[in-house]
C-alpha cells in the first residue's frame, strides 16, 4: 500500500512538556534518528527542557505527527510517531529543532510540522538548528526564507593505535598559586556557575546556564565528577575548568569522549589555563581507554579553532543554525 499523503497526517500541539508515555516515544524516535545519521537530532539543552517537569507553553512547545494506520500499523494506537518538533522559548525568542523518523523521511513531515508551528505561533523570533547540516534541512529552511547564520563545528581527535602500555601522567604546567582539583557535588555548584557565566558572558547558550540546568546534567548517567577539572587559586576560587563527557557506544559506533566545555574567567586570561585544562581532560579521557575525542566550537572562534588544531583536532562535521533573512 502506498504511503498516505502527509497532508492528512494529524499534528498534535503540546504546550509544555509531554506526558511520560509521549516522552518515551519521542526519545525512541530521537534514538532512531541518531542511529541513522550519526548525529543527535536535538541539542542537549532542548532535551533538558523537554524533560523538565516545570516547563510550560511559555518555555517549550512540542509538535508531534503520527503516520496513519494504513501507513504504519505498528503500535497499539495504530500509528507510529513520524516526526517531532520542539521549540525552546525564552521570552520572544525561540530555537526550533525537528527530528523525522528514518522510516518516514522524504514524505514532507518536516514541512508539515513547520506549517503547524506557523499556524499556532508563527516564526517571529525563531531560529532553527540542523545537526549535521543535512541537505533536506537546508532546503526546508530556504523554503521559509531562512539562511545559515551560525556554523558550529564538531572537531575530532583520534589516536591511530591503542598504546601498548599506559602513558605516564601529565604534570600540569600551572602558574604559582594555582592548582587543579576535581568538581565536588554539593560544594562547587554556585562557584562554577559564576565562573561559567563570566567565562561565557557573550555565548548564546553556555553563558546562560542556570542551577536547574546544571542539576539536570548532573542527574544524567554520563555525569562523572572525576572528569570535571577545576583550576583554583589559593582561596579556592575557580579560575578555569574543563568538564569532560563520555558518550557510550551505540549502533556500531565506539564510545567517544568529549571536551564538553572548557572555560577561563576573564580575570585568569593569559595564564595558559585553557591549554593546560584542555590537555588534562584529553589525557583523562585517553586514560579511560577512549581513542576518539570530539568537541564543539564555533567556526568563527579563530583562537579556539587554532588551539584545537595544535592539539591535533580536525573538523569532523558541523551543525548549522538558520535564521530569517533580514529585509534589505
Amino acid at each position: 500500500m502506498s504511503p498516505a499523503k502527509t497532508g492528512s497526517w494529524p499534528v498534535t500541539v503540546i504546550p509544555g512538556t509531554p506526558e511520560p508515555d509521549a516522552l518515551r516515544t519521542i526519545l525512541a524516535l530521537l534514538d532512531a534518528a541518531e542511529d541513522a545519521d550519526g548525529n543527535p537530532p536535538f541539542s542537549e539543552q532542548t532535551l533538558v527542557e523537554l524533560k523538565a517537569a516545570q516547563a510550560d507553553g511559555r518555555s517549550v512547545l512540542t509538535l508531534l505527527t503520527h503516520a496513519p494506520e494504513e501507513t504504519s500499523g505498528k503500535n497499539a494506537e495504530g500509528a507510529d510517531l513520524a516526526g517531532v518538533a520542539v521549540v525552546v522559548l525564552n521570552g520572544g525568542e525561540g530555537v526550533l529543532e525537528i527530528a523525522v523518523h528514518p522510516t518516514y523521511r522524504n514524505e514532507g513531515v518536516g514541512t508539515m510540522l513547520v506549517d503547524k508551528l506557523v499556524e499556532v505561533r508563527g516564526l517571529q523570533g525563531i531560529k532553527a538548528w540542523s545537526h549535521g547540516d543535512h541537505e533536506a534541512a537546508a532546503d526546508l529552511a530556504a523554503s521559509y526564507g531562512y539562511r545559515a547564520i551560525r556554523d558550529l563545528w564538531r572537531m575530532r581527535l583520534v589516536r591511530q593505535a591503542p598504546p601498548t602500555e599506559p602513558a605516564p601522567a601529565i604534570t600540569p604546567q600551572l602558574p604559582d598559586g594555582v592548582h587543579l582539583r576535581t568538581f565536588v557535588p554539593g560544594k562547587d555548584e554556585a562557584g562554577w556557575l559564576a565562573a561559567n557565566a563570566a567565562a561565557f558572558a557573550h555565548h548564546p547558550e553556555q553563558g546562560s546556564m542556570t542551577f536547574s540546568d546544571l542539576q539536570a546534567r548532573m542527574a544524567e548517567a554520563w555525569f562523572d565528577p572525576a572528569g570535571f577539572f577545576l583550576a583554583v587559586n589559593g582561596d579556592d576560587e575557580i579560575l578555569g575548568f574543563h568538564w569532560t563527557k563520555v558518550h557510550p557506544a551505540r549502533a556500531g559506533q565506539a564510545a567517544i569522549g568529549e571536551v564538553y566545555v572548557v572555560g577561563v574567567t576573564p580575570a585568569a586570561q593569559g595564564m595558559g589555563l585553557g591549554r593546560t585544562l584542555t590537555s588534562q581532560g584529553i589525557e583523562y579521557l585517553h586514560q579511560r581507554g577512549l581513542h576518539a575525542i570530539m568537541l564543539y566550537v564555533d567556526a568563527d572562534n579563530e583562537a579556539a579553532v587554532a588551539l584545537y588544531r595544535r592539539l591535533g583536532f580536525t573538523k569532523w562535521d558541523s551543525d548549522v543554525m538558520y535564521g530569517p533573512v533580514s529585509p534589505a
